[in-house]
């Protein structure tokens, strides 16, 4: 996955609510954030593909941040 792609992704995570991020399965996870980056760049099925992959080898570190951010003030 390019940088690009990468720094887009993150900000994709940051932005989501927490809530979400930690209540959400992991298939519901992997496609709101799919959704969400799709509405800031267009994915071709490799793309989509590639950032599926991504993401679902890091569900559990986009949950763990998620949580911190929950509990932090």
């Amino acid at each position: 996955m390019n940088p690009s792609r990468l720094h887009q992704l993150w900000s994709v995570i940051e932005s989501t609510q927490a809530h979400i991020l930690t209540t959400l399965s992991d298939r519901d996870l992997i496609q709101c954030l799919l959704d969400k980056l799709d509405e800031r760049e267009a994915l071709d099925s490799e793309g989509t593909t590639l950032v599926r992959n991504y993401i679902r080898d890091r569900v559990s570190l986009i949950r763990d941040l998620a949580y911190h951010r929950l509990a932090t003030p």
